[in-house]
């Protein structure tokens, strides 16, 4: 598999810029970089998704964002909940120190983590995911099954999936796993699901 934004440390250059993004309402500036995802803006999956955050009236008490990558959700997250926990989750460690950067530089109190240094016996009131479809398959499914299980009895997983890559697909697949999964909002191209325990 070629480097890509899911590598642990990216052979890509850590080459930063700076962008002007819309999130939670207000214009920010923010870091990126190659070698994470979507390192040139915002894309149109994750645009879609905060837009699902802009309209959700949960206040969750620790939520988590799964796949950060440079933070947007994170951003948009901890803007609309301050008093919230949040957690943002990345495999890439060019990610996680982006994350940091902007949250600090927005003043949102963020723990970025590797997956594996999230303590085993925190739960999740929510999770909010762009997740990593590229990884194939069997990967992502492993991936979803692990993190659904630190939901809370009443939490939410809430992602965003291209209709092209296997949303309706993959909607089914956490049917039949036994994570009932509804369709709540759809828009060009893209549909939000949200996943609940049974």
């Amino acid at each position: 598999m070629p480097d890509h934004y899911f590598a642990a440390s990216p052979d890509a250059d850590d080459r930063r810029r700076e962008l002007d993004v819309t999130i939670a309402g207000r214009r920010l500036t923010v870091a990126t970089s190659s070698g994470v995802f979507s390192g040139d803006g915002l894309d149109h999956a994750t645009a879609r998704l905060l837009a699902a955050l802009d309209d959700d009236e949960q206040t969750p008490v620790r939520v988590l964002d799964l796949g950060c990558g440079w933070g947007p959700v994170t951003l948009a997250l901890g803007l609309r909940h301050p008093a919230t926990e949040l957690w943002a989750v990345d495999v890439n460690e060019r990610a996680l120190e982006l994350t940091r950067a902007n949250a600090v530089r927005h003043d949102v109190a963020v723990t970025a983590a590797l997956p594996d240094d999230v303590p085993a016996d925190l739960r999740f009131d929510a999770i909010w995911s762009n997740p990593p479809i590229r990884i194939g398959k069997d990967a992502l499914h492993a991936l979803l099954l692990r993190w659904l299980d630190r939901l809370t009895d009443d939490g939410a997983l809430t992602m965003v999936v291209g209709k092209n890559l296997g949303a309706d697909s993959l909607q089914r697949w956490l049917d039949d796993q036994g994570w009932p999964t509804e369709r709540i909002a759809s828009a060009k191209g893209f549909r939000i699901l949200r996943t609940r325990r049974s």
